[in-house]
C-alpha cells in the first residue's frame, strides 16, 4: 500500500494535453518555476506529459486548478485544462482500481476536478468492445482496453469530445504520481 503521512496538503496537477506533439509545449522546468511562483511548496514534475506533485496550505483543487491554468497560459501562451486533486484522492484511486491489467499502458485512468463529473462517462458503456472494461469510482474512473488504446472506441471517445472535461493517464504514471506523493518530505 502507497501511504503519505502528510497527503493532507500535498495535491496533484494534471495538464491535459500537453507536450502532445508539437503544439502546447510547457517545459517541465517551466511548470516546476511557476508551481513555485504561485507560493506552492515541495513541487516535482513527473514524466513530460504535465504531471506536478506540490504541498500548498489553506486552498482548494478548484482553486489550484483556476491558478496553475491562469499562470500557464500567462507564461506559456497555453490554454489547456487543468485538472487538480489532492493527494489522498490520487492514493484513494490507486488502491480503489478494480482492473487487474496486464498492460498498464492500456489501462487510463481518468480524473475530473468534481469526482461526481465522473458519471457524465457513463455513456462510454455503450462502446465498450467485449474484452474492454470500464468502472466509474468514487475517485477516478478506469478504462481497460487489452486490445490497444488505438483500437478502441471509447477510449477515441473518451480522448476526444466526450472525455474534454477530464484528463487520462495510464496505469503505469499514476503509480509513478503516487510514489512521488509518498516520497515527499515529512511536513514541518
Amino acid at each position: 500500500m502507497i501511504a503519505s503521512a502528510d497527503a493532507t496538503d500535498t495535491f496533484v496537477a494534471l495538464l491535459r494535453g500537453i507536450n502532445v506533439g508539437r503544439g502546447n509545449r510547457v517545459p517541465m522546468a517551466g511548470l516546476r518555476a511557476l508551481l513555485q511562483g504561485l507560493g506552492y511548496r515541495d513541487v516535482s514534475t513527473l514524466l513530460n506529459s504535465g504531471n506536478a506533485v506540490f504541498r500548498a496550505a489553506g486552498t482548494t483543487d478548484a482553486d489550484a486548478a483556476q491558478a496553475i491554468s491562469a499562470a500557464v497560459a500567462a507564461a506559456h501562451g497555453v490554454s489547456v485544462p487543468v485538472v487538480v486533486i489532492s493527494g489522498r484522492r490520487l492514493l484513494a484511486a490507486v488502491q480503489a482500481n478494480p482492473v487487474q491489467a496486464a498492460d498498464a499502458s492500456r489501462l487510463l485512468v481518468v480524473f475530473a476536478g468534481n469526482p461526481a463529473e465522473l458519471e457524465q462517462l457513463q455513456p462510454l458503456h455503450d462502446l465498450l468492445s467485449a474484452s474492454e472494461q470500464f468502472h466509474i469510482m468514487p475517485a477516478a474512473a478506469y478504462l481497460y482496453c487489452p486490445e490497444g488504446i488505438a483500437e478502441s472506441r471509447a477510449a477515441a471517445a473518451l480522448l476526444g469530445r466526450l472525455g474534454r472535461r477530464f484528463t487520462t493517464r495510464n496505469w503505469a504514471t499514476v503509480q509513478k504520481i503516487a510514489e512521488r506523493i509518498s516520497s515527499l518530505p515529512t511536513a514541518s
